[in-house]
Order: C-alpha cells, then structure tokens, then sequence
C-alpha cells in the first residue's frame, strides 16, 4: 500500500514537473512572440530602426544608453560653437573640393563647380565593367582640374579577389579607360593647383585607401576582418586629404531624429552608425588630415569637424566604451565610469567655447573636417535631393598643416 502511494505520488510529482516544464516553455515562447510583435510593431511606428544601416530613433538613443544621448547632444552643440577647426592667414588661396560618394551607376542633376572632385567609392550598383565604365565617363566629363576615386565595396569589378570579378571579369578581358581620372590604389599622389592670390603653384597631398569592414559576401570587393584591418601604419604622415570608402567609428550617432535632421540638412554632422572602423579613427589621430572624405553608411552622410583634442578624446572614450561587446544593457544605463568621460567632455568642450568666444582665441590649426560624402537617400535606391546633396569644402592653400 505504502509502495502504491509512494509510486503515484512520484508520477503526480513528475507529470506536475512535465506540465510546469511545458508551461515555461509555451509562456517562454508567448512572451518572445510578443516582443517580437511589439518590434514590428515599433519598427511600423516609426519608435525603432528595423536594422542597423537605418538612424536610430528617439527610443533606441534613449533605451542604448541615455547618458550617450545626452552626451552625444553636448557634443554637437560644442561643435557647432567651436566653429570651423582651422583659421588660414590671410590672401592664401582655397582649393574648393567636391564629395561624393555612393552614387551606385546614378548621377546627380547638379554637381558645383570646384577646383578637386572627390568620388569616395560605389560608383557602381552591379560592380560590371559597363557600370564602372558609364561613371567614370561621366566624372570625366565634369569641369574640374582634378578628379581622384578609390573603390567601394559593390565596385567588384576592380577587385580580383571579388567573385564577380572571378565570374565575369575575368572572362570579359577588357580595361577600363580612366580618361584622366586618378584611380587611388592604397597609394598617395600630390596635385598641383594654382594659387590666384599671390601666383604661383600650390600642392595637395592626397592619399587614396579602398578597403572596408567585412559587410556582405564574396560577391563584394575590398573587404576585411576585423580582426586584420588594413590601416596601421599605411596612412603617409604627409597626407593632407584622406580618401577612403569606410568611415572612421566613434563618430555622433545617438542623436534624436529631430536632430539628425536638422544636422544632416545643415550639413552640421556625420555618423557612421558604428559601422566604421576603429583602427582607422586610431590612424585619423595619428596623421591628423585636414580632410577627410568617405561614405558607405548611406544615413550618415554630412559635414563635421574635428580638433584632435581632450574634448574628442573624452567623446569618443565613451562611445567606445559604450560600444563594447560586455556592456550589458544595465551597465550602459548606470556607466558611472562613463560619467567621467562625459564630465570631462563638457569640461574641456566649455574652455574651448570660452577661449573662442570671450577670449578670441584661434583654433589650433590641429582639426580638420570629415566628410560622409554619401548622396543616396538612405537605403531607398534613390539620389537624396534638393541643396546639400552633394559636399563641398574649402581647403586653403599652403595654410600648412
């Protein structure tokens, strides 16, 4: 009798188990059902990006890390009171130069007048020779004095590495005709321009680099691992423009989409979206370029300065430290380590305001301007439109760096 009680409470006991176990599960499986409802719905609302090529709204700054929002805010409004980064003498001559960036086989309607045409990558949609081959025609065309390009990574056709290229180039055996287009291999070349102030000629030292972070398969070109990025050492000390497809990391991204808009459309701001490369920002700090232009990150594309300084080193400290892999989500809203790079920030952000703006001081001639020369309306396959589309920078001539 004992026996049956003991072998029917142990089988009571073990279906209760089994019914507790499936009852986890399906609640387990209800609840993922739900958030992952609840972030199609988000994403339909417009509360959340649907990916990580896409701005991040309100709610993903905010829901990240709310001390990085705040302090991302901070630091484009020190920026935009800092001004330019760089002050040239007087009666120097500027070299006005043209980005762009990412047109994918399109062409924008209007493209300003300038002394250097940019073209930092994606020429092409399909990577083919046809395709390559339409734009560089048409960039040929275009009324500068000089025109420089590197690759992009859907530019498959110039890697032989690309299993495009291994498909179809290889097959099709033909060149392409740069028709006085510089094509910048991982090499450095200096232009000369003429200085309309005082006569004479000026050089500008401009170094081309084509590689970017791993983002697709074999079919596209010019890509890297993380673990072996290509930057270290490779930049020329000399160089004062540097032209690369892939962004630097660390750059302001969580912003409010109030802001990204207005940023973007004054041509105030960047952003790479984290999707840039740190080794590279690490090289930016060693040679310190006065220019600067790249693209790949479609809603990134804008205009922003830099000043080599304590105030972006405290930034940019907090980006990355918020960024990394064991940053657990509690960790981010309560950094209080990162507080102290955010203080910081605003420390010597505000002294450089002061000295600006009370004590007329110069900048430092140090900074320079990055550039997200990218003209694609986001990820929509269509060319942005109206003024600002296309960048342009003045650069003086023989200012020195």
């Amino acid at each position: 009798m004992v026996s049956k009680m003991t072998n029917l409470l142990s089988t009571l006991h073990l279906n209760l188990l089994t019914l507790l176990s499936n009852l986890f599960s399906h609640l387990t499986s209800l609840f993922f059902s739900l958030l992952s409802l609840t972030h199609a719905l988000l994403i339909v609302l417009g509360f959340t990006r649907p990916n990580q090529w896409e701005p991040p709204t309100f709610l993903d700054s905010l829901l990240y890390s709310p001390l990085l929002h705040l302090t991302t805010n901070l630091y484009q409004t020190l920026l935009f009171l800092r001004g330019h980064p760089f002050h040239p003498p007087p009666h120097h001559s500027r070299i006005r130069v043209v980005c762009l960036s990412d047109t994918h086989s399109l062409r924008p309607p209007s493209i300003p007048r300038g002394d250097l045409l940019i073209h930092a990558g994606d020429l092409s949609a399909t990577g083919t020779f046809d395709d390559l081959q339409d734009q560089i025609s048409w960039l040929s065309s275009l009324p500068f004095r000089h025109k420089v390009v590197v690759g992009g990574n859907h530019d498959c056709f110039l890697d032989r590495a690309s299993s495009i290229h291994r498909t179809r180039g290889q097959k099709e055996k033909r060149k392409l005709d740069w028709k006085g287009v510089v094509w910048l291999q991982d090499e450095l070349t200096t232009l000369e321009f003429e200085d309309r102030e005082v006569g004479g000629k000026r050089k500008l030292n401009i170094f081309g680099r084509r590689w970017v972070r791993r983002c697709g398969g074999d079919d596209f070109a010019f890509q890297y691992d993380d673990e072996r990025p290509p930057w270290e050492g490779r930049i020329p000390v000399e160089t004062d423009v540097l032209v690369t497809h892939c962004p630097p990391v660390c750059l302001p991204l969580f912003l409010s989409s109030q802001m990204w808009e207005m940023l973007t459309r004054e041509q105030k701001g960047h952003r790479d979206l984290l999707l840039g490369c740190p080794s590279l920002l690490a090289e930016l700090w060693k040679v310190k370029p006065k220019l600067h232009v790249f693209g790949h990150v479609h809603h990134g594309a804008g205009v922003e300065s830099v000043f080599f300084d304590e105030c972006q080193a405290a930034y940019e400290g907090l980006v990355l430290r918020t960024a990394a892999v064991e940053m657990s989500m509690l960790k981010r809203w309560f950094d209080f380590q990162g507080l102290k790079y955010a203080l910081s920030m605003l420390r010597y952000g505000l002294q450089s305001v002061l000295w600006k703006w009370i004590m007329a001081g110069p900048a430092s001639n140090n900074g320079g301007v990055l550039v997200n020369a990218g003209v694609m309306k986001g990820n929509t396959g269509r060319l942005r439109k109206g003024r600002g589309t296309v960048k342009v920078v003045d650069l003086v001539i023989g200012g020195g760096k």
